[in-house]
């Protein structure tokens, strides 16, 4: 069932609709006999009302605060509370999306209502929707730049990027710089995570018509309406350090394993400036850009620009790094320059395969067919490359085999003849081994027991029994008694035991002895 109802109460306190989507899935399964998908904006006002639980469940107000109907949290903190006398969810605590699931497109809180007598218990997921109660922000609110009036036009100059505690539609999508004669901003994304922001200089600068600049850098995001934050940047126009630094290369690329020792040394980025002196000496650093901070896997010498780990490097996790780089000069002004490094993560096989069994079918009849599923398997590893490709196969003598479907999914199969009476079950050891260097391996032992089938015939003990019979015998003595075996098992071998005539005399020995058809006794009738 889908209800809608409006809230009066905005977060400011003014009235205003807020529409809650109510979505009521209703089961009966035992002791939990309901659930509800609720949804409300974040930061609404204490009290307001998030759906009707007497409508949802279709129980009268009566009846709810009769059976004292509870709302039960898994938080510490609760953020929903019931109104008895209305039936109503309602919000009894302030509720923060970011604050509650930082960083992620969908945040939900899971409640359980309760009801007594008899006791029964309904699922509640309220979806925390998102509102845009969050301004763009910079780690710094003023920044300086030192540049050169010697500075050639084109040159950039990397800006930060502004952080968005909001999510979707209410994060970052766009920056502005305020109108000034001398820059403009040049804005590109590649995708997530991977955005920068330029000041491009237009004009030549002139220390003596002006010596300092302010600009105002502006991040907008999507909300409507959008909210802004702003960083102030000051330009110093410095006279006459008039070369920057300049890398050897526009983008270095390296390789490291992962799992690498510390201070494992990765590369040695270099930059050249043609000036002299001291303002021809660089100092190396690293350029923190959004979340990612390069110095907490890697460090750069100030002075030789010898990059080294200093972190844990897992492929599992990251399998690449895009990191800048800056070079800066020691010039009064310094200038610098910034480049890209792409650090590739070499795959180390540190992971064994994992063996999964699933749908073993179990015990397997002993006149199964060759070819006949015993079991389903699956074979994963998280290593990539040649270190994630994986080989399985059973180990030992058992009269079973892999067959592979598909890629790492296997069927056991019954690869041989089968027989209950010589062996009752089988311990079937599977390895799989990866293609690394050197390869890992891993075994997982299931145990296949085999049912009976009736394959098997009575044997008596003798093959021939000689029987003497006393003259004036009392008539149903036991004269002998029979014996015989059954391998097979159960119903299978239980014996029954009669007597056949022998139609070459002319007396039946029906008429002579009778046996127990379940001893084997022999009793006369004569």
């Amino acid at each position: 069932m889908i209800f809608q109802c409006v809230v009066a109460m905005g977060r400011d306190g003014q009235k205003g609709p807020i529409w809650i989507q109510i979505i009521a899935l209703l089961c009966s399964c035992g002791a939990s006999a309901a659930q509800l998908s609720f949804s409300v904006p974040e930061e609404v006002d204490k009290g307001t009302v998030v759906g009707n639980l007497a409508k949802d469940l279709q129980i009268s107000v009566d009846e709810l605060l009769k059976r004292d109907l509870r709302i039960v949290s898994g938080n510490s903190k609760r953020f929903f509370d019931v109104d008895l006398r209305a039936g109503t969810l309602f919000v009894c605590d302030r509720i923060d999306r970011e604050e509650l699931c930082p960083h992620t497109a969908k945040c939900s809180l899971n409640i359980e209502a309760i009801l007594s007598n008899p006791m029964l218990l309904h699922r509640i997921e309220v979806q925390i929707t998102d509102i845009n109660d969050n301004a763009p922000s910079f780690r710094q609110k003023e920044m300086t730049l030192n540049i050169s009036e010697s500075s050639s036009t084109g040159e950039r100059y990397l800006l930060p990027i502004a952080n968005d505690a909001d999510t979707g539609n209410n994060a970052v999508k766009s920056y502005k710089l305020s109108a000034n004669e001398y820059f403009s901003l040049d804005v590109q994304s590649s995708g997530q995570h991977s955005e920068s922001a330029e000041l491009v200089l237009q004009k030549s600068l002139d220390r003596e018509k002006k010596s300092v600049i302010h600009l105002t850098f502006t991040a907008f995001d999507g909300g409507k309406p959008p909210r802004s934050g702003t960083l102030k940047i000051t330009v110093q126009v410095m006279d006459v350090n008039d070369n920057t630094p300049i890398f050897s290369q526009s983008l270095y690329k390296a390789q490291v394993p992962e799992n690498a020792l510390f201070q494992t040394s990765i590369l040695t980025v270099s930059a050249t400036d043609l000036d002299e002196g001291i303002n021809s000496e660089i100092v190396y650093s690293f350029i923190e850009r959004g979340n990612f901070n390069p110095k907490a896997l890697f460090s750069i010498n100030p002075d030789t620009g010898e990059i080294t780990v200093i972190g844990k490097i897992d492929y599992e996790e990251n399998a690449a790094y895009d990191i800048r780089i800056q070079a800066k000069d020691k010039g009064t002004p310094s200038r610098s320059v910034h480049g890209k490094l792409l650090v590739e993560v070499i795959d180390v096989n540190d992971n064994a395969p994992e063996i999964l069994i699933t749908s073993l079918m179990s015990p397997v009849r002993e006149d199964a067919e060759v070819g006949t599923v015993v079991a389903l398997v699956t074979v994963t590893d998280k290593d990539g490359g040649n270190n994630g490709l994986t080989d399985a196969t059973v180990v030992g003598p058992v009269p079973f085999k892999l067959k592979l479907n598909y890629k790492n999914y296997y069927s056991l199969i019954v690869d041989g003849p089968l027989d209950r009476e010589s062996i009752l079950c089988y311990n079937v050891t599977i390895i799989a081994t990866d293609e690394g260097s050197p390869p890992l391996s891993s075994t997982n032992i299931l145990t296949v027991d085999i049912s009976d089938v009736n394959d098997n015939a009575p044997l008596f003990s003798e093959p021939v029994r000689n029987v003497f019979v006393k003259e004036n015998s009392a008539v149903g003595s036991t004269v002998s008694c029979i014996t015989a075996s059954d391998p097979d098992t159960a119903e299978n071998a239980k014996i029954r035991y009669s007597l056949l005539d022998d139609l070459s005399k002319n007396i039946p020995i029906t008429s002579i002895v009778n046996i127990n058809s379940e001893t084997g006794d022999i009793i006369s009738l004569q």
